[in-house]
């Protein structure tokens, strides 16, 4: 089975020093950016007493647990535990690392390294991302997309293309770009998702 890449995020939603909660695949991750722009997407759980990484926070090129503040390192290698300041953590304390790359202004992981880089959406700028309590099938026939992973088409009349990102069964979220240019066509496009996002919760089919 190939390796696939799945986005989780737009670019300009994780600035440097940001950690968020995604999921790819089915594993919960902690994405985040280094203070030189390095983005990284790793297990999370801390290896420690498994709290979240995700609550934790960025100091330069590291990521440190917010409950005992163990530090982890570009690779996921322990780089400090602050109760044995003198002690040298053992290699094999470790978060589980994941691929995580950029193209298009889209943050896209996978589990390991995929054979192809990301897809390239082109030449458009990012709108929003918005989360759907709804499966990504029936979300993208509803909206009248094409695609699988990016889905092409248009939404309140501009060129859209949508990065799906699937969370769950029932649940996706969806990355957005455009070549709409003007405030109030993004405006329009906006709230046009919004009530996609609405349809689809509801349960309504494509017609």
């Amino acid at each position: 089975m190939s390796i696939m890449w799945t986005p989780v995020a737009l670019s300009r939603d994780v600035p440097p020093l940001v950690v968020l909660p995604v999921v790819a695949g089915g594993r919960e991750l902690a994405l985040w950016r280094s203070a030189s722009g390095r983005i990284a997407a790793w297990a999370d759980r801390c290896p420690h007493r498994g709290m979240r990484l995700s609550h934790g926070f960025v100091r330069g090129e590291a990521l440190s647990c917010i409950y005992h503040g163990w530090s982890y390192g570009a690779a996921g290698n322990c780089l400090r535990i602050p109760a044995h300041p003198d002690l040298e953590p053992p290699e094999t304390i470790r978060v589980a690392v994941h691929v995580a790359a950029e193209a298009g202004g889209l943050i896209w992981v996978a589990p390991s390294a995929p054979e192809a880089p990301p897809p390239d959406p082109g030449a458009l700028q990012p709108l929003r991302s918005l989360t759907v309590e709804a499966g990504t099938a029936a979300v993208l026939s509803l909206a009248g997309l094409a695609g699988d992973t990016l889905a092409r088409g248009h939404l309140a009349g501009v060129e859209v293309t949508v990065a799906v990102q699937p969370i769950g069964p029932a649940r996706c979220a969806l990355h957005v770009l455009t070549g709409a240019a003007g405030a109030a066509e993004r405006i329009a496009l906006s709230r046009e998702l919004d009530a996609l996002r609405r349809r689809a919760e509801a349960g309504e089919m494509a017609a």
